[in-house]
């Protein structure tokens, strides 16, 4: 099974990807990580946990080689991905207890470490070898795809109250080739793919022009969450 977004190039997507993040990340102060994010519940400090928690999953997966032949791809990975109904927003607030227990300082300086450990293990590890994750296998190539997906949009909802440009351009063309690959066929290139990425995962409304191209495929959405 290939996956059909990075083509050998998961190293240095994921590298720009999380790059980005550690340099907004390290660069917050205190009253800016409590500032709102798109993600319900959840302030900026909240989302570096769970970001956190995000790059120690790439961590250990990279160290643990699948052993069987792969059974998912960059876009089928998104099919089946876990999540749960939280009626009772159980998560949503224990990940906010963890995160307001912490200091900022703990925050960023263990998110930044874990991802460079992340990124400096990814560039040494084939794009054709295999990791397992969450009881599947990915060829590695395909799982950095997954977590620059997580990365860019969790870069794009970090920032609703900060003054940053985003994530960079290679992350949001596996965020974008992932969403058309979920939506089973490619979307305009003058739609913004920051946009299109908000609109398809729900994190904002569609347009009037998003309804007239998607027609029935509206329906659909989020693609992912």
């Amino acid at each position: 099974m290939a996956g059909p977004v990075l083509a050998g190039g998961g190293a240095e997507a994921l590298d720009a990807a999380y790059g980005g993040l550690s340099d907004l990340i390290v660069s917050l102060d205190e009253d800016q990580s409590w500032k709102n994010t798109r993600c319900r519940g959840w302030v900026v400090r909240d989302l570096i946990l769970h970001l956190l928690s995000d790059a120690q999953r790439g961590l250990v997966a990279l160290a643990r080689p699948g052993h069987q032949p792969p059974d998912k791809d960059t876009v089928t990975y998104w099919m089946d991905a876990p999540g749960a109904p939280d009626p009772e927003s159980r998560d949503i607030r224990a990940l906010r207890s963890m995160a307001s227990q912490s200091s900022l300082g703990y925050l960023t300086s263990t998110y930044v470490e874990t991802a460079a450990a992340v990124r400096a293990l990814a560039r040494r590890t084939s794009a054709e070898a295999t990791v397992s994750t969450q009881g599947h296998v990915l060829r590695t190539d395909d799982f950095l795809a997954t977590l620059v997906v997580e990365a860019a949009i969790h870069h794009l909802d970090l920032i609703v109250e900060l003054d940053d440009p985003g994530p960079p351009g290679s992350g949001l063309v596996v965020v974008r080739t992932t969403l058309d690959g979920l939506l089973g066929r490619t979307t305009p290139t003058d739609w913004s793919t920051a946009e299109w990425a908000l609109v398809a995962t729900g994190r904002v409304a569609p347009t009037d022009q998003h309804r007239a191209v998607l027609g029935a495929d509206i329906d659909r959405l989020p693609l992912l969450r």
